[in-house]
């Protein structure tokens, strides 16, 4: 049997972790792309990763790190020694310590803590104790600030003196601040090389920069950098004081993963994210927390079915529709559900604006309704010969179509009022709803009609 070829590639990695060939695990992972690292190391078992980053240079180890998910970078670390553990997160750049970090248990993360150097520690608490989706959250602190009282000189010196340290530093611009660390100006390069030594930096800085508060949430972050072409911004606190620079890449990457996590929720993902590397049984708690509550409410869905069973037995085939109406209602709800939770992350809807979701989502309903129901009724009538078959299948669709629509719209608004999650309940609800309205519509209508229809 011919080897799976992805598999293969990976096995000189295999050898050399095997061999404890440190040179040979260098060079493989130094000829690969990211994204085929991200793979070899998920093919790799636990006790195999962890001896693959033992193997590494600390920064070299972060390197790998970096470019693994966030909760896998975490368990990863999770099963090194403290001491190792503290060494590669230290060679990060702080945001994304802080993030790895976040995904640790609080009593792992506290070791780690107090194993990194005190000044590097007490910075990483302070971004953990942001919300992710902030600006405290996404911002790195590795940035070079200056006093305004400085001249081009002094400056240009310290750049020297600390070339080693700032090289891994992502330099666009330097910041200028008074006493207290107030931001009061941002120094491009450019000018900076340009200046005379003698020149004071305050009267080439540019004053009153654009800023960001640190508690700004990732909507706000969003709509600046849309609005300001800029590789990033620095973030202050309440008191004007710089606390770190958020960079374009990292809030649109956050955004990714924002829109993402949405998606698996929306799905039954609990949580909002799972990957296949981890435990089994975490995977399958995680999964059936959604799917029994989901059984449980289709139960209640199908109830409306045996209630009507007569009628279904002496129209068989309305059985053929039941599952049609209800497919078609259910995707026409969840696009709304998916329209409701873009513009509430987008923040272009307030949860109490259900009067507007209700007008829009309803004409919406009424029209696709009606052009579906149409499109099934004719269908049924065409194989059954029977247009009274037709108009019932065609009504209970054109009316489940609007119940859908209005519902999904306002499902994500509801849920979000309450404080509950929209991504992950809006699914199973509208399910609910919808299966429950089209079984009682198609049942109901054909009762009325049961003359009609068996003739």
């Amino acid at each position: 049997m011919t080897e799976n070829p992805s598999r293969q590639s990976f096995d000189p990695l295999q050898a050399a972790i095997d061999a404890k060939d440190s040179q040979a695990i260098s060079e493989f992972l130094y000829n690969i792309e990211p994204a085929e690292a991200r793979h070899a190391v998920s093919q790799l078992s636990d006790s195999d990763q962890s001896k693959l980053l033992e193997s590494l240079s600390y920064e070299n180890a972060a390197e790998l790190v970096e470019d693994l998910p966030e909760a896998q970078a975490a368990r990863v670390l999770q099963r090194l020694s403290v001491e190792d553990a503290a060494a590669i997160l230290s060679e990060l750049p702080s945001d994304e310590q802080a993030d790895v970090m976040a995904r640790l248990p609080e009593s792992g993360a506290s070791a780690i803590l107090n194993a990194m150097p005190a000044a590097e520690a007490r910075s990483t608490r302070q971004l953990m104790a942001y919300p992710p989706e902030s600006a405290g959250g996404l911002m790195i602190t590795e940035f070079l600030s200056y006093r305004e009282d400085l001249t081009v000189g002094d400056v240009l010196d310290d750049l020297r003196v600390h070339a080693e340290r700032y090289r891994s530093f992502d330099v666009q611009y330097a910041y200028i601040v008074a006493d207290g660390g107030r931001l009061v100006g941002v120094l491009r390069l450019r000018d900076l090389l340009l200046s005379l030594p003698r020149e004071p930096i305050s009267t080439v800085m540019i004053r009153d920069p654009l800023r960001v508060r640190d508690d700004a949430p990732l909507q706000e972050l969003e709509r600046f950098f849309d609005r300001h072409s800029l590789l990033g911004v620095p973030a202050v606190d309440a008191n004007g004081v710089l606390v770190g620079v958020v960079r374009s890449v990292d809030v649109e990457q956050a955004a990714e993963e924002r829109s993402n996590r949405s998606f698996l929720k929306f799905m039954g993902i609990v949580g909002g994210e799972e990957l296949r590397t981890m435990p089994l049984r975490y995977r399958s708690m995680r999964r059936l927390s959604w799917l029994t509550v989901n059984i449980l409410l289709n139960i209640v869905a199908a109830s409306v079915i045996a209630f009507h069973q007569d009628t279904l037995s002496a129209v068989i085939a309305l059985a053929v529709f039941l599952p049609i109406i209800s497919d078609m209602s259910g995707c026409s709800g969840n696009q709304a559900v998916a329209v409701s939770l873009r513009e509430l992350t987008l923040g272009v809807i307030r949860p109490y604006e259900l009067w507007r979701v209700l007008r829009k989502e309803a004409a919406v309903g009424v029209i696709n309704g009606i052009v579906l129901g149409l499109l099934l009724g004719i269908v049924g009538w065409l194989w059954q010969g029977n247009i009274v078959l037709g108009a019932v299948v065609a009504s209970a669709l054109a009316l489940n179509t609007l119940v859908a629509a209005c519902f999904g719209g306002l499902i994500p608004l509801c849920l979000t009022a309450t404080g509950q999650d929209p991504a992950l309940a809006s699914g199973p609800i509208l399910t609910t709803i919808t299966d429950m309205t089209g079984f009682f519509l198609v049942l109901s209508l054909a009762g009325a009609a049961l003359p009609w229809l068996i003739q």
